[in-house]
C-alpha cells in the first residue's frame, strides 16, 4: 500500500493526530504499552462487547477500559474484577465512535492469538469493539461507522488483513459471532477478499 504523506505532527489528511482519529470521542485508557520495534500494523481485529452481556446504552464499557468499573454494581462484573483491558476503538449501537488508545500504541484487546502466521496480535493490530452480543445482529449505524473508520485506519497504517476475535483466537473467543454481517462489510469496503478470513465475505 502506498504511503500517505504526513505532517510533522503526524497528521494524515487532517484525520489523525499522533494516532488519534479526529472523528472519535477520545477517552484515554491507562491499559496500553509500546509496540515492538518495527511492528507492522497491518491487521484490524473486530470484537463485540456489552456490559453486562446483552445490555446496551450505559457507560460500563468506557469504565472497564479506563479501570473505573464498579465491580459490585452487577454480579457479572465480579467475574471481571481486576481485569485490565482496552481496545483502540469502540462503536456504539447508534454508530457513535470512541477511542481509548492511540493507534500507534499497543492496546490490550486480543490476548493469546495468532493470524497470518504471527502470534500476539496485540503487537501489530488495531482493535475495534462493537457494542453487541456475539450471535446477535449489529445495527446499520455501526456498519456505517466501520465503513468510514476502516478506510481511515488503512490510510495511516498498512492494513492488509481484517478478522474477528473468533478468527484470531478460535476456541477461546466467539466474537463478534454469526450475527456480524461480514459480506456486507466486505461489499461496503470494497477490499480484496484475500484481506478477510476465508469464506466470510460470500453470502
Amino acid at each position: 500500500m502506498a504511503s500517505v504523506p504526513t505532517t510533522e505532527s503526524g497528521d494524515v489528511d487532517g484525520l489523525w493526530q499522533d494516532g488519534w482519529y479526529r472523528f472519535a470521542r477520545r477517552l484515554d485508557s491507562p491499559n496500553f504499552g509500546p509496540r515492538p520495534p518495527a511492528a507492522r500494523i497491518d491487521l484490524i481485529v473486530l470484537h463485540s462487547i456489552s456490559l453486562p452481556p446483552g445490555r446496551y446504552g450505559g457507560d460500563e464499557v468506557q469504565r472497564l477500559f479506563t479501570n473505573r468499573l464498579d465491580w459490585d454494581a452487577h454480579p457479572y462484573f465480579g467475574t471481571l474484577r481486576g481485569l485490565e483491558v482496552s481496545a483502540h476503538f469502540y462503536v456504539r449501537r447508534n454508530g457513535e465512535l470512541w477511542q481509548f488508545v492511540s493507534g500507534d500504541a499497543r492496546a490490550w484487546h486480543a490476548g493469546a492469538s495468532s493470524w497470518r502466521g504471527r502470534a500476539n496480535c496485540n503487537d501489530d493490530s488495531i482493535g475495534i469493539e462493537l457494542e453487541g452480543l456475539e450471535g446477535e445482529r449489529f445495527e446499520a449505524a455501526q456498519y456505517e461507522t466501520l465503513a468510514s473508520l476502516c478506510p481511515a485506519i488503512a490510510q495511516r497504517y498498512p492494513i492488509a488483513h481484517i478478522a474477528g476475535h473468533e478468527h484470531i483466537a478460535p476456541g477461546r473467543k466467539l466474537d463478534p459471532g454469526p450475527g456480524f454481517d461480514w459480506p456486507l462489510l466486505g461489499e461496503t469496503l470494497g477490499w480484496d477478499a484475500a484481506m478477510f478470513p476465508a469464506r466470510v465475505t460470500s453470502r
